[in-house]
């Protein structure tokens, strides 16, 4: 027979976000380590969700738009994303374009994704078990921070192949929006409150 959710909050208790310390809810400071202790972040879904509907806006022109420009002997070719990917498998450099297609494509789409999905799941039924949720979370926030890989082969080639003066790498408009959806996902998941999951747990179970 498997336990009861049973969350601290509900239980008077509140959880450091600096050292996991548990501490009585009616305390505004960690005896511990004196950091700010917050029973649940405010409004955590509706600022989680706003972020995403934002960083979903800016990944429309960050794959549309050429994400670095190269100048050779007097022409410029553009690159998006997606032909980026599709020029290195032409090379013949298939590591490298997996590379690029996972952690610029996959990536981050798979972590809005996921994201939108746990902040539905606290609002309705979902056929994942909060422990299940919890991990799908953990590990959504802990990949999040790679898919700058894309941004950062622009700017390696750019300072490399200006040495050579021949060639000139220029970063696209692209660049700066995947950044932007990059950064606003990272700031989407710190903004979700991932204690909520097991509240809603605990309260279906007393519901059942």
């Amino acid at each position: 027979m498997s336990r009861a959710a049973v969350s601290a909050a509900s239980q008077g208790l509140v959880g450091c976000h600096v050292c996991c310390n548990l501490a009585s809810s009616s305390q505004h400071r960690c005896p511990r380590c004196g950091s700010a202790l917050h029973p649940r972040k405010n409004a955590s879904l509706q600022r989680t969700l706003a972020l995403l509907i934002t960083a979903c806006m800016l990944y429309v022109p960050a794959n549309l738009y050429p994400i670095m420009y190269t100048d050779s002997f007097g022409s410029t070719e553009a690159s998006t994303i997606l032909g980026g990917v599709v020029l290195l498998i032409e090379m013949g450099e298939l590591p490298i374009a997996l590379i690029i297609f996972l952690f610029s494509v996959m990536v981050p789409s798979g972590k809005l994704m996921t994201l939108f999905y746990l902040v539905w799941s606290v609002e309705r039924a979902s056929g994942l078990d909060a422990r299940q949720r919890s991990q799908m979370y953990r590990i959504t926030e802990f990949i999040g921070k790679w898919s700058m890989v894309d941004v950062f082969v622009v700017a390696i080639l750019a300072a490399l192949v200006h040495l050579g003066g021949l060639l000139v790498v220029r970063p696209g408009v692209a660049a700066v929006s995947f950044s932007g959806v990059v950064i606003i996902t990272m700031l989407a998941a710190e903004t979700f409150d991932s204690r909520l999951i097991w509240d809603k747990e605990e309260e279906n179970q007393r519901g059942s």
